[in-house]
């Protein structure tokens, strides 16, 4: 069974994804800003860890919370929206945050834990980006410029740490439009649905699937 280190575990696809993984008999290190705020619903093999990703102070420190333990997956899910509206919204504050947690806080912890990653068997790197990062895809009515730019950072982000590091499996993955507070009421797909084909996509992924940017049901994603 696995060791699965998955930010933003307390709500959404990262609760999902924590229990489908504990669920299926793994051991999940669930970490969130307040782990107090988890609820009660989740049960299985799971260590709740604070970490807060838009302290860059607290990133760094956090491998002492683990105390060394291996690392087989590492789903990098926590993410923040920003404004929702058209480029009248943006402004510097708002948008250096969004680009802190999104794209700037995945590849710096993934530094950080690339000693407890080669320790594990897997050495998966899973980041929950996004099609409205896709230069090709990512256009629609919706205004969300911070996030955006966010995804597409963290795509290049990734693209370049796989080039880099052949020892980790590098995935990028849309988990499409679900039903959760981020995605809203409106949108197409439960998130049990994604958090299963996510974990599909993870758990068949290998070295040759480095660098891919790919939808929770295994389509492709162009840049």
């Amino acid at each position: 069974m696995a060791r699965v280190l998955i930010t933003g575990a307390n709500r959404g696809l990262g609760r999902e994804l924590t229990r489908l993984y504990t669920r299926n008999g793994h051991e999940v290190i669930a970490c969130c800003r307040d782990p107090d705020a988890r609820g009660a619903d989740l049960a299985g093999d799971i260590s709740w860890l604070p970490l807060d990703l838009a302290d860059e102070a607290a990133i760094r420190a956090f491998p002492a919370l683990l105390g060394g333990k291996a690392i087989d997956i590492l789903i990098h899910n926590a993410a923040i929206r920003g404004a929702t509206g058209g480029l009248a919204e943006v402004g510097f504050v708002d948008f250096a945050q969004v680009m802190r947690v999104n794209a700037a806080a995945p590849l710096i912890l993934t530094h950080m834990l690339r000693p407890n990653l080669m320790a594990g068997e897997r050495r998966v790197v899973a980041m929950i980006s996004s099609r409205a990062g896709s230069m090709t895809e990512g256009l629609d009515p919706d205004g969300d410029y911070a996030y955006r730019c966010s995804k597409a950072a963290l795509n290049m982000g990734a693209r370049k740490l796989a080039y880099d590091d052949p020892e980790l499996t590098v995935l990028l993955l849309h988990p499409g439009w679900i039903k959760t507070d981020m995605g809203g009421p409106e949108a197409e797909l439960d998130v049990r649905e994604a958090a299963r084909g996510l974990a599909a996509r993870i758990d068949a992924a290998g070295p040759k699937d480095s660098g891919s940017f790919r939808a929770w049901d295994g389509t492709p994603i162009a840049w």
